[in-house]
């Protein structure tokens, strides 16, 4: 177990949207987060991902072991998409970067400033990050975001080699990836139930 999350109430502007969400994550193993928009899939990973405090429960997992790949692509516009590379490479003690430049055929762009990119080339970077961290679990907020069918495969493929080396990841999407070893975790039924007013004036306070 990599992962494990008990009983988590979470949180977002100070208003209660998922409570008792518990499940683990094992070593080469996924999950795919499941929801309407709105419902909290968001909120939940940035508060699994020790971006923000849950307001009940527990979050047990090695910090360092963690990456997260929110809605940002997180980059650097007057870098190169090397130069990019190499910069979060050092962030977590990394040299090698062949693999990521590889794994989403950036190529022929690793000379061009990341400001230049196109959308879906800005993502394909953003998210060739995961693979210079060095870290053993994804957290993955909708990483397919302007992403062709092409772009989709790569980063496909990516995750089934991460999960082939015993990395895991804890994913937000719609999009079948082709995993069938994935579990699907629906967060509906850990909806927030709707706060009750007990005197009319408290819903002016």
């Amino acid at each position: 177990m990599v992962l494990k999350v008990s009983d988590l109430t979470i949180a977002r502007g100070g208003i209660k949207v998922l409570e008792g969400v518990s499940f683990e994550l094992e070593s080469g193993g996924a999950i795919v987060l499941r929801g309407p928009n709105g419902i909290g899939k968001t909120t939940l990973l940035r508060t699994i991902a020790g971006l923000q405090p849950p307001l009940a429960g527990r979050v047990d997992a090695d910090p360092d072991s963690l990456v997260y790949a929110g809605h940002s692509d997180g980059l650097k516009a007057t870098l190169t998409v090397e130069e990019n590379l190499m910069f979060w490479a050092q962030v977590f003690g990394k040299k090698e970067i062949s693999q990521a430049i590889d794994s989403f055929e950036l190529g022929r762009l690793v000379n061009r400033p990341a400001g230049l990119l196109s959308a879906g080339q800005k993502r394909r970077l953003g998210l060739a990050r995961l693979l210079v961290t060095g870290r053993p679990v994804w957290i993955l907020d909708e990483p397919t975001v302007s992403l062709d069918t092409d772009a989709v495969a790569m980063f496909a493929s990516a995750v089934r080699a991460h999960l082939a080396r015993g990395g895991s990841t804890l994913i937000a999407t719609h999009i079948d990836l082709g995993l069938p070893e994935a579990k699907v975790l629906e967060v509906g039924p850990f909806r927030a139930r709707a706060a009750e007013i007990d005197d009319f004036d408290e819903a002016f306070l």
